[in-house]
């Protein structure tokens, strides 16, 4: 009577195992070809800072109105430590709300632009530049001086 040993390498577990020392060097060789356009990554880029963007202009709309916060408060209620009674740990408050908002818009800005732009070919001046105008909007719509009506601090 022979003692079998059992067949190790046949299990998922040890197969994932003995692929691991392939990983960089898949990742060092690359694609075997160049991508042919840059409609997808333009999507992914531009949607990204669009969503930045529209963050700002949410924050905007809740500053100037009570029933917006409200409205975005509630729309991002799901995140925990939205509305903690405890005064120790305190509340996110609306901002789960406007991350909420953020995530929404890149997700639908990603899938629309990648659906119109996933085979063309994007200028990457286009691409720079619109990212550029998004990011800088962003940034100066966060800017006090400009809009007296933001609150320099939480109330």
């Amino acid at each position: 009577m022979t003692s079998q040993k059992p067949q190790l390498t046949r299990t998922p577990y040890f197969q994932v195992q003995s692929r691991k020392g392939e990983f960089p060097k898949l990742l060092a060789n690359g694609a075997q070809s160049a991508p042919s356009t840059s409609g997808a990554a333009a999507a992914a880029l531009i949607s990204a800072a669009f969503s930045c963007f529209f963050m700002m202009v949410i924050q905007h709309f809740t500053s100037v109105s009570k029933t917006w916060n409200e409205i975005i408060w509630n729309i991002g209620g799901w995140i925990p430590g939205s509305h903690n009674p405890d005064p120790l740990q305190g509340s996110i408050g609306s901002y789960t709300g406007k991350e909420t908002m953020l995530l929404i818009s890149w997700l639908v800005s990603w899938f629309l632009l990648h659906r119109l732009w996933h085979d063309r070919q994007i200028r990457s001046r286009t691409i720079f530049t619109t990212l550029s105008m998004f990011l800088v909007a962003a940034t100066v719509m966060n800017w006090h001086p400009l809009f007296p009506y933001l609150p320099l601090m939480p109330k």
